[in-house]
């Protein structure tokens, strides 16, 4: 069989490598596609086509898909979760640097100065007790999330010397591998705010995480403490935030969502949305999303997706594989297990995976499956969608 792949950016060409040509088609223009492959564009207005079996995002965050829908639809949606993590971490360390040691406003000044190479100096000598700063050794940053960025950001703050504490309480046991034995875990969210110097945030923006960082939280920091915010703007209570620097509270903010708030004010450093913005970020995140699509077209298999249940089944030789996406309630695979048996196909293999309110179940028959087999499932109450794989 082969497929059709929607883009609705420019994907690296490392990535779309990933998809060969004699069983691809992608382009930025194709009809009834199997697959959406997107970057940054907006589908939330998009009208996405019944014939959609999953889409790729080529990075970490998915606020710009309509999960929810897609999951009503059995679609999986998959992102490349670490594929940009070294970029990100990189910028967290330069911001890091940057709220340390006054860096931007220091720059600023001197490219205001004027006058011959002695006023030049006498100016330079004058002004720089302005933007003292302090080292990183010793200071403590507290880090909300451990997932891939996380987990690298506090590694190497640990490794620059600094008191590392992190905060998630739903850290993976591989994430957990990766950490430092030298950072510390924090009891609450409270507790991280009140004993760092540094808040680093890395956790996707949900209802939970909304307005994360706000007026009471900022209260319970230490007087000139600052906060880098590399993950989402709406993380952060913007206005509590901008009030905290104004009362001389906090010292510094370093983010990368620049808004009209906060781009002038003087005590922000607002970058451009670059935190996976690197050759190696885009190519590393192309080709990881296109090798879970590939994946998960030709065989079935999910991994990656944010509203799917990883599921990995090899495959038997000699047999016909299924794939259902089904709600999770009581009786679904005995009423598949049902069908296939009332069709006289035995069962090779089976594997069942449940995520949330969605389940995922890959089998291996003996023979092939009839068109009326994967029609009668379909019909099963709950059952969202199947396909022959």
């Amino acid at each position: 069989m082969s497929y059709r792949i929607l883009t609705l950016n420019n994907i690296s060409v490392q990535g779309l490598e990933r998809l060969p040509r004699e069983r691809y088609e992608v382009a930025s223009e194709v009809g009834h596609p199997h697959a959406i492959l997107v970057r940054s564009a907006d589908m939330h207005a998009m009208t996405i086509p019944d014939s959609v079996l999953a889409v790729g995002r080529a990075g970490a965050g998915v606020n710009n898909i309509p999960v929810a829908e897609l999951t009503r639809r059995g679609v999986p949606v998959f992102n490349a979760p670490g594929a940009n993590a070294n970029a990100v971490k990189e910028l967290v360390l330069a911001g890091l640097f940057l709220a340390a040691r006054n860096i931007c406003a220091a720059w600023a000044y001197v490219r205001g100065l004027e006058g011959d190479a002695h006023a030049l100096e006498a100016a330079v000598e004058k002004g720089k007790k302005r933007f003292a700063g302090h080292e990183l050794p010793g200071r403590s940053l507290g880090v909300v999330g451990l997932g891939a960025i996380g987990v690298e950001v506090a590694n190497a703050a640990h490794d620059l010397g600094m008191q590392v504490l992190g905060y998630d309480p739903q850290i993976t046991v591989q994430r957990a591998w990766q950490l430092s034995s030298g950072v510390s875990q924090a009891l609450s969210l409270d507790d991280l705010f009140a004993r760092a110097d540094i808040i680093s945030l890395h956790v996707p923006l949900s209802d939970a995480t909304r307005g994360l960082v706000n007026a009471q939280r900022i209260r319970l920091m230490k007087p000139g403490a600052a906060v880098l915010n590399f993950a989402r703007a709406g993380i952060v209570n913007e206005a509590d935030l901008l009030a905290a620097l104004d009362a001389g509270r906090l010292s510094a903010y370093v983010c990368d969502f620049p808004s009209p708030a906060n781009k002038d004010h003087p005590r922000v450093v607002a970058l451009p949305h670059l935190g996976a913005s690197t050759a190696e970020a885009e190519e590393n995140c192309a080709m990881m999303v296109a090798d879970t699509l590939r994946e998960f077209l030709e065989h079935g298999n999910i991994r990656h997706s944010v509203n799917f249940p990883d599921a990995v089944l090899p495959r038997v030789a000699g047999t016909s594989r299924l794939a259902i996406a089904n709600s999770n309630v009581p009786n679904m695979v005995g009423q598949i297990s049902t069908c296939l048996a009332e069709a006289a196909l035995n069962i090779a293999d089976l594997l069942n995976k449940s995520k949330g309110d969605v389940a995922y179940t890959l089998i291996d028959v003996d023979s092939p499956i009839p068109d009326e087999t994967i029609a009668r499932i379909c019909a099963i109450d709950g059952v969202l969608g199947a396909r022959r794989v």
